[in-house]
């Protein structure tokens, strides 16, 4: 059988022939894959060829050249390149060549050309591609097919290629999208396609954007393409001119009175729902650009320079005509919307919220009339606006000025929880959970509280959707009440406003979560989440109530487990371990309220079950193996050493997950609760280091693990090292140049999660550091064991001094920077005072002086102490 007929089986409505020929493509991969894709090219680069094989040869060729898994990605492009130079270039040429041929849109040439240029454009190979696909784009003689295919291709490599790599050819690039951007452009297709290209490479364009001329030319071409009578074309160009927003603000002024305010008006205002949404959209990216503008203004002011940008405020600006689009928008909603459909009713919401956050206090005239006018209106869609308006500018306007308002509003609002339209309870209810998230002092009063708690245990019994949002309400009400109580920080009040009602509480919303359709609307979710709000939040006179809360837990968790024989399908599955992780939750919560004299009274059963809920997911779901886990951490906490005794049954669990690189949260948590046992056993769990040990070294060097478990490894040696104080020299040899190893690491700085993760990997360094220096120091009189580190101690300085040199450490490396340098001192004396008495020194301990976190502070100012005291002691 030929490859051609191969491929059109793999079409076929019949399951054998199917298989047969998905078969016969993998067993020809594995054989010779090269072969294999240079046939394929043959076969796509053929017009004579049937549309189903060209396309079905097209996928299969671009299938093995990307993945959307990243790592995978990597291993395509690294075997293709892998391959000889005479089959690539054959390759290259028949795809090249079939861009444009195709009769299907869009067509796979596109593609394919697009990802064999990610795998060789940064390896400095296949160089006139570009200007192959410019010439395409604008060649008079150029095909429709072929100006859309190419500019497809562009887009394609635009949107997965890092853009460093096209920024020299940026000029180039821009010519052949604006070509086909041009209104003069009779093809709606090539508009669209060149649209959608030049949104894939805007981030690359900023040298041209620097450019005044550049820059008027392109904002011509994409205005004049928001005028398109063709809506797909006139919602890409207004996508761009969202990213335009957010990626070049400081260069809009320009623009914004004569064109993009009437642009993005008219876009929101229109019928169509795809291009009110982009519209919408626009001012939702101003706010947000604003809020960022305004946040760097004010850290400029703190540290007395002038900010890098200034915003132009045109949110305020806009407001009086940006309010009433919006709230007429807030009209449209749908009785029955999904809710994962993003709609033009709810994007308004959104961006009803944002003004607020970006406007402040200038929101409140241009709504609250609205709201006075329609917040009793007969249709329903309109009283349901009027609550959604007001519940999206709860946040940003001035508490005080909001609480007279929201005052007044509650009993309305407690009224509107019962109203005739499911729509208006829903936003009702969740506007209710804004206010006691956000003013709570407006309810806790006795005016207000009774009649919303009742309205609120009614409204349990409502809906879904609406008892979700009531769930939610008493999560915020619960934390409310608990702030509200004036107690000395950290003991727990005798009691507050909502003791009298508590256990009722409770008792509903175990009930709410125990409803048929619980699992609609999260409501499962929202309830079991609630309850550990209540419960962490309660004070003395609650505790009977935590009491018989953690029993029925128990139970329910039992009670679940028994069921696992009898889940069958996935979603049934699906269901149970999501049940599973939340009892999980919830057993945490509870715990965390248990007396220290109550805990081993119950420890035992809860033990059970979790060892239980060990052995039964082993390899089924790694989130419940990650919530059994934080379960155990907490049952840790309040047993301290009394966990001993769970050791010898837990430890295989603990190692499973260690060992679970695959599921790296399952991982984290295992390391975390390593941690956790350090601090309760203390001495005790010596037995157990060893192993513990070398599972954590095993996964420090092995480069499949997830980088964020590494930060927290480095974090434990210094957890393990105070709990075995001096006999944790035995495992200075491996951890030591480990540590030095790790404190050297380089990230590329453009990356900002990059930086996050060089910032807690330093952090994980110095608490390592510091955990071994105080562990082998001890308590009393300094052990000579510490004296084993003393080679290291120039090492550590240095480390501490690049810390102090980039500009991107975050306060919690101060924090651990300063502890760190008094602990050196207080071990090794006056041979420190050279190296602590320099400048980068000097300014991160200034640093953490300044800093707004109690803990930094106090750090800072021990370790300028300690300097001190050595200066004292050397005059």
């Amino acid at each position: 059988m030929d490859l051609i007929t191969i491929l059109e089986k793999t079409v076929s409505p019949h399951q054998e022939e199917l298989e047969a020929a998905q078969k016969f493509l993998e067993d020809a991969a594995a054989q010779n894959l090269p072969e294999l894709l240079k046939e394929l090219s043959n076969i796509l680069q053929n017009p004579g060829n049937s549309v189903v094989a060209r396309m079905q040869a097209g996928l299969q060729l671009k299938n093995a050249l990307y993945s959307k898994d990243t790592s995978v990605k990597i291993t395509y492009q690294q075997r293709w390149l892998a391959m000889p130079e005479e089959i690539r270039l054959h390759i290259k040429s028949q795809v090249l060549s079939a861009l444009g041929t195709e009769q299907t849109r869009p067509g796979s040439a596109a593609q394919c050309v697009a990802y064999i240029a990610c795998a060789e454009l940064p390896q400095n190979l296949w160089q006139d591609l570009i200007n192959v696909l410019v010439a395409n784009v604008t060649n008079p003689n150029s095909t429709e097919m072929m100006k859309e295919a190419t500019l497809e291709t562009i887009g394609y490599i635009c949107q997965d290629i890092d853009p460093e790599i096209l920024q020299t050819q940026s000029n180039q690039i821009l010519t052949a999208i604006v070509h086909g951007m041009k209104k003069d452009e009779p093809s709606n297709n090539v508009r669209l396609a060149a649209t959608n290209a030049l949104l894939n490479s805007l981030e690359f364009t900023k040298p041209n954007f620097d450019k005044e001329g550049e820059r008027h030319f392109i904002m011509q071409v994409v205005c004049e393409a928001t005028q398109c009578s063709n809506t797909q074309v006139k919602v890409a160009a207004l996508q761009c001119l969202v990213k335009i927003m957010t990626l070049y603000y400081m260069y809009m002024e320009h623009y914004m009175g004569p064109a993009l305010f009437a642009i993005t008006m008219e876009g929101m205002k229109s019928d169509v729902d795809e291009v009110a949404l982009q519209g919408i959209e626009f001012w939702s990216s101003v706010c947000d650009e604003e809020v960022d503008l305004a946040i760097e203004m004010s850290e400029a002011e703190e540290q007395g320079r002038p900010p890098e940008r200034t915003s132009r405020f045109y949110a305020k600006g806009a407001l009086q005509y940006l309010v009433p689009v919006l709230l007429h928008t807030l009209t449209k909603q749908e009785e029955f919307d999904d809710d994962d459909e993003w709609n033009r009713s709810k994007a308004g919401g959104v961006c009803l919220m944002l003004l607020a956050s970006c406007c402040e206090d200038d929101i409140v005239p241009h709504v609250l009339p609205f709201v006075k006018d329609n917040i009793q209106n007969p249709d329903w869609q309109f009283r349901d606006a009027a609550v959604m308006s007001f519940g999206s500018i709860l946040e940003g306007p001035n508490p005080s000025n909001l609480k007279p308002l929201v005052e007044q509003a509650m009993p309305l609002l407690v009224t509107l929880l019962k109203d005739s339209s499911v729509v208006v309870r829903d936003t009702a209810a969740w506007t209710v959970g804004r206010v006691c998230e956000l003013l709570s002092e407006a309810v806790i009063n006795e005016n207000v509280l009774q009649p919303l708690l009742a309205a609120l245990m009614e409204g349990l019994k409502s809906e879904p959707r609406v008892a979700a949002n009531i769930c939610w309400a008493f999560s915020s009400l619960a934390e409310a009440a608990y702030d509200n109580v004036e107690s000395e920080d950290g003991v727990e009040p005798e009691t507050y406003c909502l003791s009298s009602v508590f256990n009722v509480i409770i008792e509903k919303l175990l009930e709410t979560t125990d409803r048929p359709d619980s699992n609609q609307n999260n409501l499962r979710s929202a309830a079991y989440e609630a309850l550990m709000e209540m419960v962490k939040n309660s004070p003395k006179d609650c505790y009977e109530t935590v009491q018989k809360t953690t029993l029925i837990i128990l139970d329910r968790l039992n009670k679940v487990m028994q069921m696992e024989a009898h889940v069958q399908s996935a979603t049934d599955r699906v269901q149970f371990n999501d049940l599973q992780s939340l009892l999980c939750a919830t057993l945490q919560s509870v715990l965390r309220k248990v007396t220290q004299e109550d805990a081993p009274k119950i420890s035992d059963p809860i033990m059970a079950a979790l060892l239980q809920m060990f052995s039964s997911c082993q390899g089924k779901s790694g989130g419940v193996q990650e919530d059994a886990l934080l379960a155990v951490s907490t049952l840790v906490e309040v047993l301290g050493e009394g966990f001993m005794k769970y050791m010898d049954a837990f430890k295989p669990y603990l190692a499973l997950g260690l060992k679970n690189v695959a599921e790296y949260q399952v991982c984290v948590a295992a390391v975390g609760l390593v941690g956790d046992l350090c601090r309760s056993l203390t001495s005790k769990v010596l037995p157990f280091c060893d192993e513990l040990m070398t599972m954590l070294l095993e996964n420090l060097g092995n480069d499949s693990v997830h980088r964020s478990v590494k930060p927290q490894i480095l974090s434990v040696f210094g957890d393990i090292a105070l709990a075995i104080g001096n006999e944790f020299k035995k495992y200075l040899g491996f951890v030591l140049p480990t540590l030095h190893q790790a404190s050297q690491a380089q990230v590329d700085k453009s990356d900002y999660d990059m930086i996050d993760y060089l910032n807690d990997l330093r952090e994980g360094c110095l608490e390592a550091y510091t955990g071994i220096i105080q562990g082998l120091k001890g308590d009393t009189a300094p052990s000579a064991d510490v004296s084993l580190v003393e080679p290291y101690v120039n090492q550590i300085m240095t480390f501490i001094e690049q810390i102090a040199l980039d500009d991107d450490h975050n306060d919690a490396c101060i924090s651990a920077s300063c502890g760190l340098i008094g602990d050196l001192i207080a071990a090794f004396g006056s041979r420190m005072l050279p190296l602590v008495e320099t400048d980068n020194i000097s300014n991160i301990i200034t640093k953490g002086r300044r800093s707004k976190t109690t803990k930094t502070k106090t750090l800072a100012t021990w370790a300028t102490k300690e300097i001190r005291k050595l200066k004292n002691a050397q005059s």
